[in-house]
């Protein structure tokens, strides 16, 4: 009946469905207009621009002190909770980690449960998905909740009622089998959904696909490496920095065919800017983690690529960590601002804050780089990234051969690399104020050991290569992260808040002049804009979730997810604090390796991640819920 209903009243809309062009402009549109208003959240980002910006400021630096909680709800489930929930109209839809439950709780009625989708999914899965069982979020498009779930199916659903309206597979398999999974959140753009993959440490060649949003069907699909008919470079038009990649970029700099098991997974954030029709996103590290056995820049990993919205073909790409030697994944963010006065000329840019401990500000029209520098001073891998164009090193990092684990070799511990593998900045998204001009960057203080060993390749199974130990900075504040303003113009960071833990969380900028952020520990803080803290309060679990805003009823609410886990929180939410747990896991990623006594096992276990941040264990416990913070009535 709803549906009938629904198609009487919108005849204009059904007579757009008969156009694919018409149809994509519409949905873009719809879209658009419910991202502008700031009473919505309506993207797992705020917007295509991936600022985390707000307009809303009735929640502002005087007043911010006086939040309380307003409603909480709990999840059910105990695994880490990344990502944040959408707020469309009267309705929030709420994600889980595995199995991927979406809620659609009712804002008018004490968050009553209008529907639930919980997917029958393939356990198999779970054990594949290197570092914890994450989503992080839903997209909302054409009436539909779109949820990229752990084994790769793609689902659309219908957003009122929450009954599927077509299902994809992404991935080849969706028992594990091929060492694909489904962690990131999916962005919808024009008539399309966009999804990724993850599984670079289980040798998955990594791709980016669009799916027709009316109906599910393949648009297109690009890989980030191959020859050109997979990759969809064009060898004369698509450039890095400023030159053609000529033809079949992504095959040249492997051996053999190592390509076909390459890595370069893309399990990031989307950016899209609607003037160029370009999508923005970055690939993951190469496979393995033993850089000794692949040879080469092995293109096309740890690269931004911009891709025309319509055709998947790349108009750009810029590779930062050629031949990476240390896991450190490209795919974090890319943030878009219009007009950025960079050396004197003005820019439409993208922002991007890099594992690698760069932060790079780019012409995001023709892939011009014009600022690479480090954002947190214990970067020591790397001196330099060339910013001369005349040299045959521009645009590449240069090494420090003492952090090469490429030049140490195989079997040879390479001590003391900042940062750690997990790098100055994972996929916790940072967010842009265009009232500063600054961007807000959760940040990981961490350095690590890494000893690379050789591995072979079976399909669903693990592909790493390397064991990695992770422990704070030396010589700094003893914290493992810093939550700092960084100017994208100038490379330079204008203030750093040390914190006890990695700031995990993502970061949100609002028109009240205050920035909020999560703490592992679970503390959710606000801070003005010269740093000062102005607000915390302990919510039951970490937060590695990211802070929204909506406003609902003339009040502005804001909203986490707490649950501690992901890679950081991978000790607790896997229980690989445990020996025999620690162990068993070593056992299967391992290939036979012996890796020491008992500490030396669980301080190793996670990739590396557990004896890092053993210690959270002291301040946090497992954990899944939502808190809606508000003003005092």
């Amino acid at each position: 009946m709803r549906v009938l209903k629904k198609a009487t009243l919108v005849p204009l809309t059904a007579a757009l469905l008969t156009s694919a062009t018409a149809f994509g402009a519409w949905a873009n549109d719809d879209l658009q207009k419910l991202a502008s208003d700031p009473k919505n959240w309506a993207m797992p980002t705020g917007d295509y621009a991936n600022t985390r910006y707000s307009k809303l400021n009735q929640i502002n630096k005087d007043n911010v002190k006086n939040l309380q909680v307003k409603w909480t709800f709990s999840t059910g489930v105990l695994r880490g909770h990344e990502g944040g929930p959408l707020v469309i109209g009267d309705v929030m839809y709420v994600h889980t980690p595995f199995p991927n439950i979406v809620y659609a709780l009712d804002l008018n009625n004490d968050g009553k449960i209008l529907w639930k989708y919980e997917p029958k999914q393939d356990p198999n899965v779970i054990p594949i998905m290197c570092c914890d069982t994450v989503n992080r979020g839903v997209a909302y498009g054409d009436g539909k909740i779109i949820l990229n779930q752990a084994d790769t199916t793609v689902v659309a659903l219908d957003a009122k009622t929450g009954k599927v309206a077509w299902s994809v597979k992404n991935g080849e398999q969706t028992d594990g089998g091929k060492g694909e999974s489904g962690t990131h959140a999916p962005i919808v753009v024009k008539d399309k959904v966009i999804v990724g993959i993850s599984g670079g440490e289980f040798g998955v060649r990594g791709w980016v696909a669009a799916y027709n949003l009316k109906d599910g069907s393949l648009a297109w699909k690009g890989y980030s490496m191959g020859p050109d008919a997979d990759t969809l470079l064009d060898p004369e038009k698509t450039t890095q920095l400023g030159k053609p990649v000529g033809k079949d970029s992504g095959i040249g700099t492997w051996e053999g065919e190592q390509w076909k098991t390459g890595g370069g997974a893309t399990w990031g954030w989307y950016a899209y800017d609607p003037k160029s029709n370009l999508v923005f996103y970055g690939s993951g590290n190469p496979s393995t983690w033993n850089p000794v056995q692949r040879p080469g820049d092995n293109r096309w990993s740890m690269t931004i690529f911009a891709r025309d919205a319509d055709t998947g073909v790349a108009k750009w790409v810029y590779q930062m960590t050629p031949h990476d030697e240390w896991d450190y994944d490209g795919v974090n963010e890319m943030i878009l601002v219009d007009g950025m006065d960079v050396n004197g000329a003005k820019h439409d840019v993208l922002v991007h804050f890099d594992r690698n401990g760069f932060a790079y500000t780019m012409d995001r029209n023709s892939g011009e780089l014009l600022v690479a520098k480090k954002y947190d001073p214990k970067v020591n891998w790397a001196t330099e990234v060339v910013m001369d164009k005349n040299s045959d090193q521009y645009g590449r990092p240069q090494v420090v051969a003492k952090y090469s684990t490429q030049q140490n070799g195989e079997d040879v511990n390479t001590t003391g690399v900042c940062p750690a593998a997990l790098g100055t900045k994972d996929q916790q998204p940072a967010s842009y104020s265009p009232k500063t001009g600054l961007f807000y960057v959760p940040t990981n203080h961490v350095c690590m050991d890494y000893e690379p060993y050789k591995v072979s390749y079976t399909a669903g199974q693990p592909y790493v290569g390397a064991t990695v130990a992770m422990y704070p900075a030396p010589e700094s504040h003893g914290g493992m992260g810093n939550f700092i303003a960084w100017d994208a113009a100038k490379g330079e960071i204008v203030w750093s808040k040390p914190e006890l833990f990695s700031v995990w969380s993502g970061a949100l900028a609002t028109d009240g002049d205050i920035v909020f952020y999560g703490t592992l520990e679970g503390y959710i803080k606000a801070v003005d804009d010269k740093g000062n803290e102005l607000y915390k309060f302990k919510t039951p679990s970490g937060i590695i979730g990211n802070v929204n805003t909506y406003e609902h009823g003339g009040k502005q609410y804001i909203a986490v997810l707490s649950g501690v886990g992901g890679w950081a929180g991978i000790g607790l939410a896997g229980g690989l604090l445990a020996p025999e747990n620690a162990a068993a896991w070593h056992g299967a990623v391992d290939q036979g390796r012996e890796q020491g006594d008992e500490a030396a096992s669980v301080g190793t276990a996670g990739l590396g991640a557990v004896g890092g941040y053993a210690g959270l264990a002291e301040y946090t416990t497992l954990g899944g819920q939502l808190t809606v913070f508000g003003l005092p009535d």
